[in-house]
């Protein structure tokens, strides 16, 4: 049987110690209150570890307008977010606390040593500097609101359940990406009893599962400046351009997983989604087909095997000959030109039947959440329940690599925490 005791009572408690929850405990405390971080794990910032591939890509340097271009489903909203904390201001918290960034392609910002755990110390120094309370392995089970106010949370732990009493809550738990790292999706639950709308959860920036063998036999294979393109039910719907790799399953790299967002969608919809590979990009047909002919009449009599070798990456040429049915040996005067055309056609569309996608524990990030049209996008406070906020990836927004996504968790978090000691103060002096 468990017991029930009261703990002393907050001005705010941030649910989730990842980057959004610890700038929103930060900001609120650097403002005045008495905040108190509830951390299901046993260590803030699990996640924040393992982004950018374990290097932490900090931010993008872009302006608001190209970060409205790559955030779904609707960039527009973060307007007020990213006017009260941008970029510039997450770096130069990191500077203060010690942290040397650089940028990088595409306007990407890293650490300069290259480690995200030097990003999550600095995050941590700067909040503890502001004392704010920490409780680590303990899973909030209920927001407690009355009247459609806050009044508390409850919470589970090592056994017992206990109540917290507190006049605010930011919610910042994070999605339903990574599970071991503690995001598996108890925002949605916790804010679902409380009224609002979830739009369902699925996997983004995820890696692409594909029918046939082809993808196998180029496992490991990265190809770099290729134009990779969706089709839906026969039609175009978009493409991206840069780096990919191959994997045992299908498709992975940056470019798919830009593009993957689109595709999960469609297979839900059970349409049929197909993924092209121009790998000769920079030469329309007509062009490559030119240097086909030229390559073709200046090594007429090498193996077509070994004339390839100047077209693609090896491992690709065992895959040309079994698909194209070409024998290897036949010599470069011996190709006419229906095989040609056939050569040309597949550099230049590689085809791909995406037939699934890779689940929660690849995704870096999570589509869905918490309604935005159920959360004031210049406030971030709940629209339903007064002294309610959310900020990060708990809510229904996403992004592209790049950066993006860690400043929406950082610049939502920051506005409710600016909301909500603004919103303190109003009803202080009323009282």
């Amino acid at each position: 049987m468990t017991k029930t005791k009261s703990t002393p009572a907050y001005d705010v408690v941030v649910i989730g110690a990842g980057p959004a929850g610890l700038i929103a405990a930060g900001r609120a405390s650097e403002l005045g209150a008495r905040v108190l971080v509830i951390e299901k794990m046993r260590s803030a910032g699990r996640k924040l570890l393992i982004t950018g591939k374990g290097r932490c890509n900090i931010s993008n340097d872009a302006y608001q307008s190209e970060y409205f271009k790559n955030i779904f489903p609707n960039g527009k909203y973060l307007k007020p977010a990213f006017g009260a904390f941008f970029s510039k201001d997450i770096v130069e918290l990191l500077n203060a606390e010690g942290v040397e960034t650089t940028v990088e392609r595409g306007g990407r910002i890293f650490p300069t040593n290259n480690k995200a755990l030097e990003v999550l110390n600095a995050l941590m120094s700067w909040v503890r500097k502001r004392k704010v309370d920490f409780l680590y392995s303990s899973q909030v089970t209920k927001i407690i609101a009355e009247e459609g106010q806050i009044s508390g949370v409850q919470i589970q732990r090592q056994g017992q359940t206990e109540q917290i009493l507190c006049s605010s809550v930011i919610l910042c738990t994070g999605g339903k990406s990574y599970p071991a790292t503690g995001s598996t999706g108890d925002g949605y639950l916790l804010a679902e009893q409380l009224g609002h709308t979830i739009v369902p959860a699925r996997p983004a920036l995820v890696p692409l599962v594909t029918a046939g063998k082809m993808a196998a036999d180029l496992q490991g294979l990265s190809l770099k400046n290729v134009t990779a393109s969706v089709w839906v039910n026969n039609k175009k719907q978009k493409d991206a351009f840069g780096e990919m790799l191959f994997a045992h399953y299908g498709l992975t790299g940056p470019i798919i997983l830009t593009l993957s967002r689109l595709v999960v969608d469609e297979l839900n919809q059970k349409n049929k989604v197909k993924i092209t590979i121009d790998l000769k990009p920079a030469l329309d047909e007509n062009k490559l087909d030119a240097r086909l002919i030229r390559d073709l009449d200046a090594n007429g009599k090498k193996q077509i095997e070994n004339i390839f070798k100047s077209w693609l990456p090896s491992k690709l040429i065992p895959v040309f000959m079994e698909d194209l049915q070409i024998d290897g040996k036949k010599q470069g005067h011996q190709i006419n030109a229906k095989e040609r055309r056939k050569i040309m056609l597949m550099m230049k569309s590689l085809s791909f039947d995406v037939v699934d996608y890779r689940g929660f524990n690849e995704a870096i990030i999570t589509a869905g959440g918490i309604s935005t049209s159920e959360v004031d996008g210049k406030t971030m406070q709940s629209k339903n329940v007064k002294n309610l906020y959310f900020a990060g990836e708990v809510l229904d927004l996403d992004a592209n690599t790049g950066g993006y996504n860690l400043q929406i968790a950082y610049s939502t978090a920051w506005l409710a925490a600016n909301s909500l000691m603004k919103e303190q103060t109003k009803t202080n002096s009323n009282t």
